[in-house]
């Protein structure tokens, strides 16, 4: 129970940061960085009595369905809850802290702010394995059945939506558009890469059994032994590798330091990790 209130917690943290993106940057400065927020501000200029929280629900519970037929009940269930969510809250936001104009002139500002949160907020419900609707359902799928990075998918799949803005508002809104989409995907995948980091450590230890055993019984994660000698001294060493999430080399360190202060540790960071206790990277 516990686990599901902060996963649910997490993809309205997610939600949150998408919708303020939509209704202070996208809308008022007719950002069109594909998705169903930017197909939803398209028709929004031709229907303007229909608000684009209500436009949204209407797409996103289209893509739904086609993302449950192909990825599965629990999936659908959560991006189900995502999709009428994030609608919900582009309405409350719209009824509530209704915006006349821009915020700032400066409309790069706004477009690279805008896209930062867009970018946290999507990469957040992506690892609760679910999708706030709309093209990131099409990315998702694509990464599932063709193994293509998420960004890439979404780069693909709203490019066409974005071109629409060209014709729509004018050929800055489209330029802007455009480099709008190229620099969502690579925030995707930087944050996404960020939150997969792991470590790769290798140990040069004189407690190498008991540093081994704390990997195993402690963290319990897995180990490589390798067997080694050294260049000035002759003597035969082991050496350990592992790899690591954040909190666990942080354990990890601590304890090298109380029973071998002069171990020879070296780190890698490492984005994707596939195996026992470990995620597919995004």
């Amino acid at each position: 129970m516990k686990k599901k209130l902060k996963e649910y917690l997490l993809l309205n943290i997610g939600l949150i940061l998408i919708t303020i993106n939509i209704h202070f940057f996208l809308a008022p400065n007719h950002f069109v960085i594909g998705g169903t927020s930017g197909l939803s501000i398209v028709i929004h200029h031709y229907i303007p009595n229909w608000p684009i929280g209500l436009i949204l629900l209407v797409i996103e519970l289209f893509l739904f369905l086609i993302g449950t037929l192909l990825l599965g009940f629990q999936f659908g269930l959560k991006s189900l809850y995502c999709s009428i969510s994030l609608s919900l809250y582009v309405l409350g936001f719209e009824k509530f802290v209704p915006l006349a104009e821009p915020l700032s002139d400066d409309r790069i500002i706004q477009l690279i702010i805008g896209l930062v949160l867009d970018a946290i907020g999507l990469v957040i419900i992506f690892h609760q394995n679910a999708s706030s609707g709309g093209t990131d359902i099409i990315a998702m799928i694509l990464n599932k059945y063709l193994s293509l990075k998420i960004g890439l998918g979404i780069l693909l799949a709203d490019i066409l939506i974005a071109s629409t803005s060209f014709i729509v508002f004018s050929f800055e809104s489209g330029m802007y558009a455009i480099v709008g989409i190229i620099l969502l995907s690579i925030f995707i995948n930087y944050f996404s890469s960020q939150l997969n980091l792991s470590k790769e450590v290798t140990i040069i230890s004189s407690q190498c059994d008991d540093i081994k055993s704390y990997i195993v019984k402690e963290l319990q994660k897995g180990a490589t032994i390798h067997s080694a000698k050294g260049a000035f001294t002759n003597e035969d060493k082991d050496i350990i590798t592992t790899f690591l999430g954040r909190k666990e080399f942080q354990k990890l360190k601590k304890y090298i330091t109380i029973v071998d202060d002069k171990a020879f540790v070296t780190v890698h960071n490492t984005s994707e990790v596939i195996g026992n206790g470990f995620k597919r990277s995004l």
